[in-house]
């Protein structure tokens, strides 16, 4: 038999683990009590799929998502929708208070005080102010950022061969992640500028519908990619962070945390280890975007203002620390919960969950 045949198409050799005692061999998957793990035979027939990799959905077992098919794409695109979108609605007030204090730091002067003024100023209402953009914006980016990693990271892997994806897997996560968000920035910059003004000029519109008419009457289509530089600068480093940082994180967990193989662990298990990696990677990634965020929240709410007009009203100081605190908290809670809905989407459909070392196949015969 080919050997080729006999490994699956998720590129082990990518979440390869150094732990011996984390290998399972080929045989023991295939007479495992998990035939919807086994590479390839289909549960219901036992025979030879021929198509690779294929996952039956736990509530249809007779539907099959094949690892990077058209479908498997369009599951982590959902998947994304559903992570980015919801989430960062959700965590609308705090962004509100942060952008806030970032444009007026001498009347937003902390996180107390700055929920304060806008319950005294705008009422509880006042809290959710530009949701809908943050909404339609997030979710675009979302698709585009999960849909197009996993992509990417499939298609580097591929160019770079199994010997190097293994040896500069970190590398295939950062170039996978800065590819997509490349592209996902694009989707998301119009709805962001439209947010930010709506959230830090009162009065200026009640939302998304009147707002972007009024931000193109008055900056022109032009001016809503008037922040896309600085969005790069802050979402690119913050992704590949986000990215990197959680496939590292997760796999250390299952490799030095828990005994057992991350085939072996119950799905609620992989979606715990899921949120803490998020978390713990979402913490990394305001630290290294926070720069970018005070630039994208200054450009956005002073019109023809500059990166430099930026600097020197901010200062160098002000750029790294000025909200730093709040956008921890945010980012941490956000990116956690972000992995988890991506996840628990996944295995809803009958995908694995993100990351973690992947049984060895056994080497093949000679």
């Amino acid at each position: 038999m080919d050997s080729h045949r006999q490994h699956s198409l998720i590129p082990s050799f990518l979440y390869s683990s150094s732990s011996s005692a984390k290998t399972i061999s080929l045989s023991t998957l295939l007479h495992s009590e998990q035939p919807s793990l086994s590479p390839s035979l289909t549960p219901a027939t036992g025979k030879k799929s021929g198509g690779g990799f294929v996952i039956p959905a736990p509530n249809e077992p007779w539907k099959k998502i094949e690892m990077y098919s058209p479908a498997f794409y369009a599951a982590c695109t959902a998947g994304g929708i559903l992570s980015c979108g919801l989430t960062h609605m959700t965590v609308t007030p705090l962004d509100l208070v942060k952008c806030n204090m970032q444009i007026d730091p001498a009347k937003y002067k902390s996180i107390s005080s700055g929920f304060g003024v806008l319950l005294k100023e705008q009422g509880a209402r006042g809290f959710f102010r530009g949701w809908v953009p943050t909404l339609l914006g997030y979710s675009a980016q979302g698709a585009c950022k999960f849909g197009f990693y996993e992509f990417f990271k499939k298609y580097y892997t591929d160019l770079a061969g199994p010997e190097n994806a293994a040896k500069y897997k970190t590398l295939i996560y950062l170039a996978g992640s800065a590819s997509a968000e490349v592209i996902a920035d694009i989707a998301l910059c119009p709805f962001e500028a439209v947010k930010v003004r709506v959230q830090t000029q009162p009065g200026f519109a009640r939302g998304l519908s009147d707002g972007l008419p009024k931000f193109v009457k008055a900056e022109g289509a032009l001016g809503l990619y008037k922040g896309i530089v600085p969005l790069w600068g802050r979402q690119i480093p913050y992704t590949m962070m986000k990215f990197a940082s959680f496939e590292t994180i997760v796999e250390m967990i299952y490799k030095y945390s828990i005994p057992v193989p991350k085939d072996q662990c119950s799905k609620n298990l992989q979606l715990g280890v899921s949120f803490a990696g998020g978390y713990v990677a979402g913490v990394f990634c305001a630290i290294v975007s926070h720069p970018a965020d005070n630039l994208v929240s200054f450009l956005n709410n002073a019109k023809g203002a500059t990166v430099g007009d930026a600097v020197k009203k901010l200062g160098v100081w002000g750029l790294f620390t000025r909200g730093l605190p709040l956008r921890i908290v945010m980012i941490g809670t956000l990116t956690g919960a972000q992995w988890g809905i991506y996840d628990a989407f996944k295995v809803f459909v009958g995908l694995p969950t993100t990351g973690g070392a992947a049984p060895a196949a056994a080497p093949a015969k000679v």
